[in-house]
């Protein structure tokens, strides 16, 4: 991903807890200062609403509307008229509907809950670590929120994945606050984001009950611990042999529609961590896929990687929908390659036959993640009642 402007390391909930960052965390981080949750949510910028004008260019007056509000950054306005002052404190110019909700006005009562919630006896707070990311001047904020110990075991491995959740926002009306269910494999740092649907507050009316909100969000992350396990478990049985089709590693994540420089470094990973390098299992396959996109991937946090995690995750979570996108994929290249007379050539018929022979092995395992899948949205559900 782009680097963000300004990152902040995080771990325990306040100055009173006595937290350290995994070892496997802190090297990768490699930060001289770490600070509490709540000191960093603190740091983060503020905005506040100021009056909007506009000029008439005929009177050369200025007229000020109510229909609009600058949506600014209150210790900028303050700095503005320093000489040393370069940050542009204006982040956005609503309509009068929009409300503003300062990182305090979320995390705040995140806080809160940290502080009481529990995981097998352990308080959240005191395990609580992470980081978070700032860019465009504080204006778009992205966090990760993990817990050591609340972790998936995998078996023959000693680097878990620890459970957690992702959270942001922004003051450009692009980004409503969101959460949703994330984990991080302690191997490579991969993040492997996603694992619940997105849940968001919009910046209009009623901000609602924010504490509610968290104890919801953080109470589910059990049950997405125990169900990334049994689908990383099924995934694991279920291969796509090389040798067997038409394309090669790289070919396969490009048909899932990824840029060839993801596609490499994707299949560079697959490759050098599957048992057998012509054979590998959907579990790596995804593997790669989040390998690419949290250490190479260049554009910048928001709806494009959003895109293609949805992509990686199917490779997980729904092997035979992405089974049938590389076929349907090949399918059209192939086509596209017909003969005047219209006949698809005897190699891609061939090609095609091979794919149709995995899709099928594939589809004869797919009950078992529907099922679960099914039974996962509906436990959700009833936490959330």
């Amino acid at each position: 991903m782009s680097d963000p402007e300004q990152t902040c390391v995080f771990a325990g909930v306040d100055g009173r807890t006595d937290t350290e960052l995994p070892q496997w965390f802190a090297q990768r981080v490699e930060r001289d200062e770490v600070v509490s949750f709540a000191e960093a949510i603190r740091s983060l910028p503020q905005a506040t609403q100021t009056t909007v004008a506009y000029r008439n260019p005929y009177t050369e007056e200025w007229v000020s509307t109510e229909r609009f509000n600058a949506v600014v950054e209150p210790g900028r306005l303050r700095e503005q008229g320093g000489e040393e002052s370069q940050a542009d404190p204006l982040f956005h110019v609503p309509t009068d509907s929009y409300s503003i909700i300062n990182p305090i006005d979320v995390y705040g009562p995140l806080e809160e809950v940290l502080r009481e919630a529990t995981i097998d006896d352990t308080v959240l707070g005191e395990v609580a670590f992470g980081e978070i990311r700032q860019y465009r001047g504080g204006g778009e904020v992205h966090m990760d929120l993990m817990f050591d110990g609340l972790s998936v075991e995998l078996p023959e491995r000693d680097s878990p994945i620890t459970m957690g959740v992702t959270s942001g926002y922004d003051f450009f009306g692009g980004h409503a606050v969101y959460v949703e269910g994330f984990a991080r494999d302690t191997r490579c740092a991969n993040s492997i984001r996603q694992l619940t649907d997105r849940e968001t507050v919009k910046h209009v009316g009623d901000v609602g009950d924010f504490e509610g909100w968290w104890e919801e969000r953080l109470s589910q992350l059990g049950l997405v611990a125990d169900d990334l396990l049994a689908f990383i478990e099924d995934a694991g049985e279920i291969t796509v042999t090389f040798t067997d089709v038409p394309f090669d590693v790289t070919e396969f994540y490009e048909l899932l529609e990824f840029p060839s420089y993801l596609a490499a470094q994707a299949a560079s990973d697959a490759r050098s961590n599957a048992a057998d390098p012509f054979e590998i299992d959907m579990w790596t396959l995804h593997s790669g896929a989040t390998y690419a996109l949290t250490h190479v991937f260049r554009g910048k946090e928001g709806s494009s990687l959003d895109g293609y995690v949805r992509t990686a995750n199917d490779i997980l979570f729904n092997p035979e929908a992405t089974v049938e996108c590389v076929e349907q994929t090949y399918e059209q290249r192939a086509e596209a390659e017909t003969g005047r007379e219209g006949q698809t050539g005897i190699a891609s018929q061939a090609a095609l036959a091979q794919i149709e022979r995995v899709s099928q092995d594939v589809r004869a395992k797919a009950d078992q993640f529907e099922e679960r899948e099914a039974a996962l949205r509906e436990r959700f559900a009833q936490v959330g009642e």
